[in-house]
């Protein structure tokens, strides 16, 4: 049984429900840029915990995630998207960016993640995606890095130019005001109807998923730029077991295993004397059992699939679009 990923229990508001206030807002907000802009620390920022995974790496993100956050009596749907691809043409890829397309086209706003004071061809092949129907807010993450800000006038000025955009937002995703005053932007955008989910719900995704998620996360960030990014993670095995007594926790058993395309890849996760692999486990372990609230069992296992991220049939078989 998978489980969504849920906040402290509330008592139940279903915004479908015959008393749904007639005051509700809700609607969908795609967080949409290039890789390693800051749109999963976005994403987390805004719901308020961890649901999408972050690293250094680009093309940490590969699914479409959808979080939500009630407040009030506004219920923001927020979808955070992979980073537009443009340097490998692969299966992988182009499933990544139909993901991205597919997401700004049924939204009702848009937040276009730039790092504050750049932009790169990069970031102008995913502004044209955008197209013109959708208000789409300019948000220039990253605030804390410029060290003028003085800078940023004659940027914000070139960037008005560039597209319509409803509003620019210079801010930093780290940065708890910015996260309110990001919300008050939002809201205006969103149309009056009753809620989508329940006022407890945080995700659509399972508990399964997510720990598929922090499995390829501690991977990436362990690893650093020695692993391709065509790594991936599958799980093999999730059962859940209830308290065996009262007071107890549940318990998750999970078997995953990771995917890499050549043999000096595998050597490389399992480290020496498989020193890495079992941090990779225990990391994963210690931080499902916080966000799951339960006892985790992990195994984890390599195995060598070469050129999966070009095979169509084998990107879908391993839960790809």
């Amino acid at each position: 049984m998978n489980h969504p990923i849920e906040s402290d229990p509330l008592p139940p508001a279903e915004g479908a429900g015959p008393e749904a206030s007639s005051d509700q807002r809700c609607g969908l907000v795609a967080i949409v840029g290039k890789p390693n802009v800051g749109k999963s620390t976005l994403l987390n920022a805004l719901v308020g915990q961890k649901i999408s995974i972050t690293s250094r790496k680009a093309q940490t993100t590969r699914h479409r995630i959808t979080g939500m956050r009630t407040r009030g009596a506004t219920q923001f749907v927020f979808v955070d998207t992979p980073g537009f691809q443009t340097l490998h043409a692969n299966a992988l890829n182009r499933s990544l960016n139909k993901t991205v397309v597919g997401a700004v086209s049924d939204v009702d706003l848009i937040l276009f993640v730039v790092e504050a004071g750049s932009f790169t061809p990069a970031d102008e092949r995913v502004q044209k995606l955008l197209g013109t129907g959708i208000p789409t807010v300019l948000v220039a993450n990253k605030l804390d890095n410029v060290h003028r800000r003085s800078e940023l006038a004659p940027w914000l000025q070139d960037m008005q130019g560039r597209y319509a955009f409803a509003e620019f937002v210079p801010m930093s995703a780290k940065n708890p005001k910015d996260i309110e005053r990001l919300f008050g932007i939002c809201e205006k955008y969103l149309p009056q109807q009753a809620w989508w989910y329940s006022e407890d719900e945080l995700t659509d995704r399972s508990e399964q998923f997510l720990a598929s998620e922090l499995v390829r996360e501690k991977l990436f960030r362990l690893t650093g730029d020695e692993l391709p990014y065509t790594s991936t993670v599958v799980i093999d095995k999730y059962q859940e077991e209830p308290p065996a007594r009262k007071g107890q926790k549940r318990l998750l058993r999970i078997a995953a295993t990771i995917v890499v395309e050549r043999d000096s890849h595998k050597a490389m996760v399992i480290g020496d004397k498989g020193e890495r692999i079992k941090r990779i486990g225990t990391e994963t372990r210690q931080e499902l059992e916080k966000l799951a609230d339960a006892k985790v069992f992990i195994e984890l296992w390599v195995k060598v699939r070469s050129g999966w991220a070009d095979d169509e049939a084998r990107v879908r078989s391993f839960g790809y679009e």
